[in-house]
């Protein structure tokens, strides 16, 4: 009778709602941007803060394994590995059966798969002359038939996305055969790219206009909240397929603690991401301090804070605070806009006057005065860790404001009764510094005007909004900025492209034209990672100093911090963004 008693009473609970029971605690990653982003329609993105978001929203063929170093091309929407056939002209890809975009008020409440033909209007529309998009250069040229669609809409107005090419072709539902006119050795790379995030062309045309507003990808998050310039939130895409945490961890020993936490997972863990735009580096700092950031890119200023030497200071390795630290496979470069009456042309005197701005910059200076100690100089347009680097270069704009002088004094800019040069005409000159709002940019103000101090040149600052700033690069309006450039893949292409020609208006914040450097630079897409190309981009690079277009100064070294119940995190040198594929430890975080 009292096991029958026991039996029923069990039942009888089992019966009852558990209205007492707590759900599972929602796993929430707080995290802040730098500066603000820029919209997120993928064909219109160069930004890395935006393109961070956006590898969470979309996804493209082919992604980079999380744990590999060297990084390592690996599979996304692609089934597997494409086919290379012909020389590296042929590359056929098959789609993963089963992969579904987000939902959107657009699919009507049906459940929309990605097929072979979203890939080929995906690409498509980095070549429509209306998105002038910056990264059209990783197919430009190189489809079959693709540029000529490009070059008809430019003629006509209006860009058929109905056209049949050549070079893109549905075999079948999931597989997509791509022709190119010659070898590519980077065109896996290409399609790695977050900017080529498959999109559905009902999607872009029923938000034609504000497509930047309206994200709709079929990566592991979706954008449900986005106040401007101000916060995102990312939610678990609902539609997402099932994906497991399975990444070789190899020897390292970092990778394998990691590997021994995740694998097996489900992925994404996470449910919610929060994100603010917090410009000021201290307020990020303090943010984190309290715990309400969950991970921070450290800002140099704050290094001496939190580091000693390479190492995080004990009283945060105390609270379980994680440091991850990588030399960026990145450039800071200054570049002086070719096209700016005052500072561009290809005269003697102008191209004197540029190389004397670029000689009266400090690296050393900068490297311990803003980066407090977290940057190398690099004098060469391609950083270590990407193939093409050379770490022996030795620039010819290296610091020397007495040869700098010495220059303006030989081509007529003589110093007027106010103790400022001059131009050669006697008309004045002053040269107008771009930044951002931030507190660092207003020491690298400080930094720019002591430099053109040192050569009796009179400064103007120009402040404006990082995405106002991107846009006034792409209109040739800045006369002179320290930009930053980080690899998108691997190889030294990504960064030579950046003084390409016909990448005025996307990339060549420059607005440099040189046809002679634009042939030279064509002769490098033809060749693999060689001794050969080596000595072409050895040309190229002199040729933007001896011009007076450019000067590489730093590489960047990036620290990030985690709180300890932040799982699973390890810095990826290509990967804008590695979000999905970390854990939360709710037992040990702060509750919402």
């Amino acid at each position: 009778m009292i096991n029958h008693m026991g039996r029923l009473l069990f039942i009888l609970l089992l019966a009852v709602p558990l209205t007492g029971v707590a759900a599972a605690p929602e796993k929430v990653l707080h995290l802040a941007l730098s500066a603000a982003e820029t919209g997120f329609d993928p064909v219109m993105t160069s930004d890395l803060n935006t393109a961070s978001i956006e590898q969470q929203l979309f996804e493209s063929l082919l992604t980079y394994d999380y744990l590999a170093r060297p990084a390592k091309l690996v599979p996304r929407l692609a089934a597997d590995m494409p086919t290379v056939t012909d020389h590296g002209r042929t590359w056929v890809f098959r789609l993963k059966h089963g992969v579904y975009f987000a939902p959107d008020p657009v699919f009507k409440g049906a459940k929309r798969e990605v097929v072979a033909q979203d890939v080929i209007y995906t690409l498509m529309r980095f070549m429509d002359p209306k998105n002038r998009s910056p990264y059209k250069f990783l197919v430009e040229g190189k489809i079959i038939g693709l540029d000529e669609l490009a070059a008809a809409a430019r003629r006509s107005g209006h860009f058929d996305y109905d056209a049949k090419i050549p070079g893109l072709e549905a075999l079948d539902r999931y597989t997509l055969r791509v022709r190119l006119k010659t070898t590519d050795y980077n065109f896996a790379h290409a399609m790695a790219q977050p900017m080529y995030g498959i999109v559905a062309r009902e999607v872009i045309e029923a938000y034609a206009g504000d497509t930047a507003s309206h994200p709709v990808g079929t990566g592991p998050y979706h954008l449900v909240r986005w106040v401007r310039s101000s916060r995102m939130v990312l939610e678990r895409n609902p539609y997402f397929r099932h994906e497991t945490w399975n990444f070789d961890p190899g020897n390292d020993p970092d990778s394998q603690h990691i590997a021994a936490l995740m694998r097996g997972k489900t992925i994404p863990q996470i449910d919610r991401i929060d994100i603010q735009v917090i410009e000021e580096p201290q307020s990020a700092w303090l943010s984190f301090g309290k715990g309400e950031l969950d991970m921070v890119g450290l800002a140099g200023q704050f290094a001496p804070l939190a580091l000693q030497g390479d190492h995080l200071r004990s009283k945060y390795a105390a609270r379980g605070i994680r440091l991850d630290r990588i030399s960026d496979p990145s450039i800071a470069y200054y570049f002086i806009n070719q096209q700016d009456p005052v500072l561009g042309g290809m005269s003697p005197e102008k191209i004197a006057l540029r190389r004397a701005i670029f000689m009266a910059q400090n690296d050393e200076e900068m490297i311990r005065v803003i980066h407090k100690g977290q940057a190398v100089r690099n004098a060469y347009p391609i950083p270590a860790g990407v193939a093409g680097a050379d770490p022996d270069y030795r620039s010819v704009l290296d610091y020397n404001p007495e040869l700098a002088n010495r220059l303006l004094d030989q081509t007529g800019y003589a110093r007027g009764p106010d103790g400022y040069r001059r131009m050669p005409d006697g008309s004045p000159l002053a040269v107008r510094y771009t930044s951002s709002l931030s507190s660092q940019d207003r020491e690298l103000d400080e930094m720019m005007k002591k430099a053109l101090d040192r050569l009796s040149i009179r400064f103007e600052s120009e402040k404006l909004k990082f995405p106002d700033m991107l846009r006034a690069e792409r209109q040739c309006r800045v006369q002179i900025r320290l930009s930053a450039w980080i690899a998108d893949y691997p190889d030294g292409d990504n960064f030579m492209q950046l003084w390409y020609g016909p990448h005025t208006h996307e990339n060549n914040a420059s607005c440099y034209q040189d046809p002679q450097w634009d042939r030279l630079y064509e002769r490098t897409l033809t060749l693999p990672d060689s001794p050969q190309r080596n000595v072409l981009y050895h040309q190229l690079a002199r040729m933007l100093e001896l011009k007076g277009v450019t000067k590489v100064s730093t590489t960047h070294i990036r620290n990030v911090l985690s709180q300890p119940w932040v799982l699973g995190f390890k810095a990826h040198p290509i990967l804008p963004s590695v979000w999905a594929y970390l854990d939360i430890d709710t037992a040990r975080a702060p509750r919402e």
